[in-house]
């Protein structure tokens, strides 16, 4: 799905500029003083004309002693060496703030990236988001140290140029200022259509880096399906759009260049007919024609570098808008604090609410004891009336007056066909979704008045689909672990039969690469599995743990969790017959609700949609059944 973004049309240039101010405040007192020295090497190298036309008009006469014409040398001398000194300072103070900003703002974004709801990411693709926290940044600090500075000391520059021009001859400085009209006309058409294919261009970078990104991370599916060629016409495709967008946004600046130095040119050649006959008639000295034209020769490349850095503004702008299409999404999912604090309650209401939450917790201690860092004790959770439908299908809800209790300590099963809510209804409980109507309960408080680091402390998720990190073994295991010791490594390995950790290479600090693929679809399952126990929950939440695992490694997996989960509120999706004799109790989820709750075999006795569903997915026999 595509994200929705905002549109570049709705905001101007100054307003997206303007919310850098709170990024850039810490930095402001290098910045500006990187803005002084570029500023006073532009001003220095204005000097230079004027020193030629004192050294044209008063020095180079007959009689005038050598003397003379080496202090003028030296003057000139000096103010270039000045020029190239305050050059090296502008370098010198705009680099580390520039960079700093980058690396903050890319923080900041990856931060609220971790903190933005599942739904939120369900509709971004991943290489969007890269794209923003890499290129769209780097050209932001790219545009701060240069880009901004330059932009306006160039066009200082060229003022104080415009105004040393009227002072050698009003006339001539005249003549070089209409020649800008034709350039502002052009600046005008430039901006509108620069910053359209500009969005353009980084929309279509993006979406070239989740190609890129799938392609990669399926590759696998891509060989054993003869379907490589498949890919790369895809992937060509899009280059060669992003290809035809670039060379657009090419031609574009290069039209507009084209007028910008053109222009001047042409009012150039104006003015040598125009400052000739001036001289004739005496209305003008020689040096003053000089300065004139030297002038005009130290402001052609601010003139020239106004197109470049114009394009790279607007660019700027599309990186940031870009950039704030993220850090502006709304974060639904938040602890209680944090809703008082965005509604704009009074300080009042906020102690009160802090006070309710305190209360729960001083009510069921067991609630606080994650943060302590210590083993937690069992927990009830309970599903009161609970619906849930998706932010993008509203009127379609998933679960519908869902009602369904567990006590501390007890194993539920979660049974039911394919699409019948299960796995959405899981990740209710540590509120990767929020309920649409009712409540999740956890030792009788409602996740949501619960701080969300308590929630998800007390509450482990192991999914269907294992997902392992670019790390060590021991670091994915005990990645959720209050106490990250070899002892509860060593417990999580074997409850999980993952002891094939220990054969790798380097054992348990083995890098097992990206998604961990370099594992089978069994070890991956077993280390997720690892990590869930690890955690030591008080509520364990199992998303058909045992689906990759061969029948003998299942079963022993099976008798080490009955050991494992003893004390501990477990719910369990299952799709074999085994899972389910783990349970004290099986739930049937239909069509969105639950249909009924009871043992393995009071269900079998009553309910024939259980027999349904368990027949469904009953197990073929072993080789050694047959025999």
């Amino acid at each position: 799905m595509k994200p929705k973004t905002n549109d570049t049309e709705t905001t101007t240039l100054f307003q997206t500029l303007g919310r850098l101010g709170p990024f850039v405040k810490p930095y402001s007192g290098r910045l500006f003083g990187g803005f002084l020295s570029a500023l006073a090497a532009g001003i220095v190298s204005l000097a230079i004309p004027q020193v030629m036309g004192e050294l044209v008009n008063n020095v180079l006469h007959p009689g005038t002693p050598v003397s003379a014409l080496w202090w003028v040398t030296a003057v000139v001398a000096v103010l270039g060496v000045l020029e190239a000194v305050f050059i090296y300072l502008r370098r010198v103070f705009v680099i580390t703030p520039a960079s700093l900003l980058e690396a903050e703002m890319r923080i900041g974004l990856f931060k609220h990236l971790q903190q933005l709801p599942v739904s939120f990411h369900d509709k971004w693709a991943s290489g969007q988001l890269l794209s923003r926290s890499m290129g769209d940044l780097s050209h932001t600090r790219r545009w701060l140290a240069f880009g901004a500075i330059m932009f306006v000391v160039s066009g200082v520059t060229i003022v104080v140029g415009l105004v040393v021009m009227f002072s050698s001859s009003w006339i001539l400085g005249l003549v070089y200022l209409v020649g800008a009209i034709p350039i502002m006309i052009r600046s005008f058409y430039f901006r509108n259509r620069f910053r359209r294919v500009s969005r353009l261009s980084q929309d279509q970078a993006g979406d070239l880096a989740t190609n890129v990104e799938e392609s990669v991370q399926g590759i696998r599916v891509l060989k054993a399906f003869g379907r490589g060629q498949e890919a790369l016409d895809d992937f060509e495709a899009r280059a060669m759009d992003l290809r035809e967008t670039e060379i657009t946004k090419a031609k574009t600046i290069a039209s507009f260049l084209a007028v910008i130095v053109s222009v001047p040119e042409l009012v150039l050649g104006i003015g040598l007919i125009l400052g000739t006959w001036l001289v004739v008639q005496g209305e003008l000295t020689v040096g003053g024609l000089v300065a004139f034209f030297a002038t005009a020769a130290v402001l052609a490349r601010p003139v020239e570098n106004v197109g470049m850095l114009l394009g790279m503004t607007f660019a700027t702008k599309t990186a940031l808008d870009r950039y704030f299409d993220v850090f502006d999404a709304t974060n639904t999912i938040v602890s209680p604090a944090a809703i008082t604090a965005s509604t704009g309650t009074s300080t009042a209401s906020t102690a009160t609410t802090s006070a309710d939450s305190a209360t729960a917790a001083s009510d069921n201690p067991q609630l606080g004891e994650a943060d302590r860092g210590t083993e937690a004790a069992a927990s009830s959770l309970e599903l009161e009336n609970v619906t849930f439908a998706f932010a993008d299908a509203p009127d379609a809800p998933i679960l519908r007056s869902v009602d369904l209790s567990l006590r501390p300590g007890e194993t539920m099963a979660l049974v039911g066909p394919t699409g019948s809510g299960k796995s959405a209804l899981c990740e209710l409980i540590p509120r990767l979704y929020d309920v649409t109507g009712g409540r999740v309960l956890l030792d009788g408080v409602d996740v949501r008045e619960l701080p969300l680091d308590t929630v998800r402390s007390r509450v482990a998720i192991a999914f269907e689909d294992s997902i392992l990190f670019s790390s060590t073994v021991r670091d994915n295991v005990l990645l959720g672990a209050p106490a990250r010791t070899d002892e509860a490594l060593e417990e999580a390995l074997n409850v999980a039969e993952a002891h094939f950790a220990k054969e790798l290479p380097e054992g348990v600090d083995t890098m097992i690469g990206e998604q961990g693929l370099s594992l089978s679809g069994g070890q991956r399952q077993r280390l997720s599995l690892a990590r869930t126990i690890a955690a030591k929950p008080s509520v364990l939440v199992l998303d058909d743990p045992l689906s990759a695992l061969d029948v003998r490694t299942e079963e022993q997996v099976t008798e080490n969790l009955r050991a494992a989960l003893e004390g501990t509120t477990t719910l369990i999706v299952a799709h074999r017959p085994s899972t389910v004799v783990l349970a004290d109790r099986v739930a049937l989820l239909q069509d969105g609700t639950i249909q009924d709750v009871g043992t393995h075999e009071e269900l079998l006795a009553r309910s024939a949609a259980y027999r349904d569903v368990i027949s469904s997915f009953e197990e073929a026999p072993t080789m050694e059944e047959i025999l």
